[in-house]
């Protein structure tokens, strides 16, 4: 069995603050710390579960925040990014068996985190055909588009809300929530233990994910600034319908997630 883990940053337990996910920031080495070990209890638990080959890809920022000494000897890492629309689950194809998403976090548009957005901090919301996306759902999205189930999600309490909105057998382990600009976090040892247990789990039961990728796509995009809609309405099939905002209507995610990487 061959499975994809795609970590991030903001949804891992005790980051709180921006500084934390600066690559160099004193906040950002026990944070990363907790990234790392948080990605191997995943990786722990999809071998138990009987994954013979595992790709954990770090997916926040830099790329180049985990430190992969303290990742099992089966792992391969993925450091540094392609730049290609497949972003966060970048090298995933059809040869897997699962997608698993370890510290992820809720969308903009959401109070779930002090930490809320989506792919970056330029946009008050993202939607998909009128609903909040989140990077989980992008990226879901990219992999049922190749065959790859999503099976499980750890993060914030408010984003295993919103990932059981779209499939609700996706196993999703909380290890905090938000509380204005605050988190209330488990402690990592209780962080670390649920995501081994809820991955093992997660793989057993993989059969029973089916998270649908819809045949039309429409991604509206809310800017903070009204310049970088304009920007975005220059790419090619986007529409500016008011100042800040630029609709764009996809027919594949590829055609989605292309776009997406242009525009934000």
């Amino acid at each position: 069995m061959k499975v994809y883990i795609s970590v991030d940053f903001e949804g891992v337990a005790g980051s709180t603050s921006w500084s934390s996910t600066n690559l160099g920031d004193l906040e950002h080495g026990p944070m990363a710390r907790e990234m790392t070990l948080e990605a191997a209890a995943a990786c722990r638990g999809a071998l138990a579960a009987g994954a013979t080959e595992i790709y954990i890809k770090d997916a926040h920022e830099s790329g180049r925040n985990m430190d992969i000494s303290l990742l099992p000897r089966e792992a391969k890492i993925i450091l540094g990014w392609k730049y290609s629309p497949d972003s966060m689950v970048c090298g995933l194809d059809g040869s897997f068996d699962a997608l698993m998403f370890v510290g992820y976090h809720s969308p903009a548009g959401t109070n779930g985190s002090p930490l809320a957005h989506t792919m970056n901090r330029k946009t008050n919301y993202i939607k998909f055909n009128g609903r909040l996306a989140s990077e989980f759902l992008m990226h879901a999205y990219v992999g049922a588009s190749l065959g790859v189930p999503s099976v499980f999600i750890s993060g914030d309490k408010n984003l295993c809300s919103h990932v059981h909105e779209y499939d609700p057998r996706i196993t999703a382990v909380a290890v905090k929530e938000g509380m204005g600009a605050a988190t209330v976090n488990l402690v990592p040892e209780m962080a670390q233990e649920l995501i081994e247990e809820g991955a093992k789990n997660a793989l057993l039961a993989k059969d029973t994910c089916h998270l649908e990728v819809p045949e039309t796509i429409v991604m509206e995009i809310n800017f903070k600034d009204h310049f970088r809609a304009l920007r975005a309405s220059y790419y090619p099939g986007m529409v500016m319908t008011d100042d800040f905002t630029v609709s764009y209507t996809a027919r594949s995610i590829n055609e989605l997630m292309t776009a997406r990487m242009f525009v934000l």
